[in-house]
């Protein structure tokens, strides 16, 4: 048998998230709590992802979405990694409250659930540090971006209270950096 590495790229890919997932889910968290999840997207769903997030960046004239919805259209899978914020009774008040009034002020917000305990956060932090540096180590384009996450959680792909998405390639030139700046942001450069 003959593979050309163009026919074997999207199960490469797919193998890298998998060892990524590990890589997040054996990160450490705080008090042995392991509330991340972790969703692997590609094909049509996510198709249907990059279309919503270029959708509402249109719509809403916000160009971050459309450019970060085109890079997510050139990758071959992304990896969403969330955590739900809900707090781990420390009371530190790293939040600015106690836990329990964390637990009664924890509503729906614009873009994600929350407030969120920041030991939860510094968790969804060192999951995805990890993710990201075994992709760097094995040599998968990738970026964490926020907008993945915020579109990923509308659609109901991840259920998490704060999601990040992790945008998977294998080209000749990483396609999530060096992207496209609108006009108005190249001029104010020069």
């Amino acid at each position: 048998m003959i593979l050309r590495e163009e026919e074997f790229r999207k199960e490469a890919i797919k193998f890298s998230a998998y060892l990524m997932s590990i890589s997040a889910r054996t990160a450490p968290k705080s008090k042995g709590e392991d509330d991340v999840e972790i969703v692997y997207v590609d094909g049509e769903e996510k198709e249907k992802l990059a279309e919503e997030m270029i959708k509402i960046g249109k719509e809403k004239d916000i160009y971050g979405f459309v450019r970060d919805g085109e890079s997510l259209r050139k990758s071959e899978a992304v990896l969403l990694i969330g955590v739900s914020g809900k707090p781990i009774n420390l009371n530190c008040g790293a939040c600015g409250m106690s836990c329990e009034e964390l637990k009664k002020e924890r509503k729906e917000g614009k873009d994600y659930f929350g407030p969120n305990c920041a030991f939860k956060l510094i968790d969804l932090g060192i999951a995805i540090g990890s993710a990201v540096k075994l992709a760097s180590i094995i040599n998968v384009d990738n970026r964490i971006m926020y907008r993945i996450g915020t579109i990923a959680r509308k659609l109901g792909y991840a259920k998490s209270d704060v999601v990040m998405g992790i945008p998977l390639a294998s080209l000749g030139k990483n396609p999530f950096f060096d992207r496209e700046q609108k006009k108005e942001q190249k001029n104010n450069k020069k």
